[in-house]
């Protein structure tokens, strides 16, 4: 005769892991699908173009007398100080191809979680909501970072290597200081705006299509509005003039807008907020009990 068993649960006696960096994982995942993309790594590469302008200028700044023919007397458009290093990080060029690669990277980050009910997949794991938002933040922190906190402090050191002294320190010190802040607050309103727009649908395509358009949108309201009401403060709708406002304040540098600077903080830092609340709300499983 044989013997029934019946096969019931298992209790399992060991214990999790705590990792130090748990979410880690999720952002290198996230690179590498971003770099396997349809054109990314072209717009990836284009992104790099106004960095390499901007060092071959600081080269030729200090090799001034070998390239005055291409100037003609203009070569005060090649005096390296602040405001050269707030011209590139907070170039129209620059943020207008950041956003396209966010469009590239970020689109899907949360919106293909949500498509794809993964959220209680991921949270049937040892981690918390915090190292999800950080997961996916990283690869926005990433993108963002080589190509602002990266180029400017290289342009730092580059300037005194081929300045062969420590006079372009002395004179500004506060500088790398300065790349630092800015590159910091760019870096976490770009986080915050991307995973707002990607968790609020299911469909990468239309979160790719509300990225790419809010950003231009803004710009266009704020243009057709002044143009109409001659008010410096519509600046406010527009994300692009916000961010160089805030530039321009982090880098001691002439204010672009007609209008206070913390404002402009202001609104970028309720875009913050108003990014943590509906992520709260969005992001929702069952975290593991330890």
């Amino acid at each position: 005769m044989t013997t029934i068993r019946e096969k019931g649960y298992a209790h399992w006696d060991g214990e999790f892991i705590d990792r130090r960096f748990p979410w880690w994982p999720i952002t290198r995942t996230s690179i590498k699908l971003a770099f396997q993309r349809k054109h990314f790594k072209f717009f990836f590469s284009g992104a790099f173009i106004p960095a390499v302008v901007f060092l071959v200028g600081i080269y030729i700044s200090e090799r001034i007398e070998d390239f005055r023919f291409m100037f003609k007397g203009s070569d005060k458009l090649l005096v390296i100080n602040p405001a050269y290093f707030k011209t590139y990080m907070t170039g129209d060029f620059l943020l207008f191809m950041i956003v396209m690669l966010l469009t590239f990277s970020g689109a899907g980050l949360i919106s293909d979680d949500i498509k794809h009910n993964s959220l209680q997949l991921y949270f049937s794991r040892p981690i918390r909501k915090m190292d999800y938002f950080l997961g996916k933040a990283s690869v926005i922190f990433f993108f963002t970072l080589v190509l602002t906190l990266v180029p400017g402090l290289i342009f730092f050191f580059m300037k005194l290597v081929f300045s062969g002294n420590f006079d372009f320190f002395l004179a500004y010190p506060w500088l790398p200081l300065a790349v630092f802040a800015y590159a910091g607050l760019l870096t976490v309103f770009l986080a915050f705006y991307t995973l707002l727009i990607s968790a609020l649908s299911k469909n990468r395509r239309y979160v790719s299509i509300m990225m790419f358009t809010i950003y231009i949108f803004s710009e266009s309201i704020h243009g057709i509005l002044f143009g109409i009401f001659r008010n410096p403060y519509l600046a406010l709708f527009s994300i692009k003039a916000n961010i160089q406002q805030a530039g321009a304040a982090i880098f001691g540098q002439k204010l672009p807008y007609a209008f206070p600077q913390y404002l402009s903080f202001l609104v970028l830092g309720a875009v913050c907020l108003l990014s943590a609340y509906v992520l709260k709300r969005r992001i929702r499983g069952v975290e593991v009990i330890r």
